[in-house]
């Protein structure tokens, strides 16, 4: 009852209220990243969703677009200023995936949503993180987030599917919260951490 009809309700009128009441944090942000690091303000990526639909991730850009003499774009740590470095930290550039969760392509809570590249390296187990919407936030990200590697995060999502209910929900909810607010397991440069899954992932079969 909860996962099928509830969630969703929830979902809607908790990011219709949300984007309402922060909407002048989004201008201010919108304003700041406009003059600081250009544009566009709004940085789009396509990222796997329910039941593996593709849809497009919105967030406020945190990198710049500086390009080498080759003209070809530089490291992220180099694209990424101590603006960008703050909005990571503060989570203020995932806010505009409310909009993902108004229109329904995301869910306030579940699994966070990876790359499309990574599909193909699924088991057919950890498929099971893509039976609900992807969440702004998740049980992967109250326990470690990017600290973790990368079975015990996807092993995290599949525990939630199977486990989800309100009360999880209304915990991780609160988690997050706490985490955001005292900045806990927070790593603004995600890839010198996580690494690349599919070519974790490419070097195991290898081994195999």
């Amino acid at each position: 009852m909860y996962q099928k009809y509830i969630k969703r309700l929830l979902d809607i009128v908790i990011s219709f209220m949300a984007l309402i009441i922060l909407s002048p944090v989004l201008l201010i942000v919108a304003v700041l990243v406009r003059v600081k690091l250009g544009t566009p303000v709004i940085f789009h990526q396509e990222r796997p969703g329910y039941h593996e639909k593709v849809f497009k991730l919105c967030k406020f850009r945190s990198m710049t677009n500086e390009r080498g003499a080759d003209g070809e774009l530089l490291p992220d740590e180099v694209r990424l200023t101590k603006f960008g470095k703050m909005l990571r930290a503060t989570s203020l550039d995932e806010l505009p995936e409310l909009w993902n969760i108004l229109k329904g392509d995301m869910s306030l809570i579940g699994p966070r949503p990876l790359l499309v590249s990574y599909l193909p390296y699924y088991t057919d187990e950890e498929r099971l993180r893509h039976s609900v919407r992807p969440g702004l936030t998740g049980l992967a990200q109250v326990r470690g987030r990017n600290l973790l590697d990368w079975d015990r995060r996807i092993a995290t999502d599949v525990e939630y599917v199977r486990n989800l209910t309100f009360v999880m929900d209304v915990k991780i909810f609160c988690m997050t919260i706490c985490k955001v607010l005292t900045h806990e397991d927070i790593e603004v440069n995600t890839n010198q951490v996580e690494g690349n899954f599919a070519e974790i992932r490419k070097a195991k079969q290898k081994k195999e």
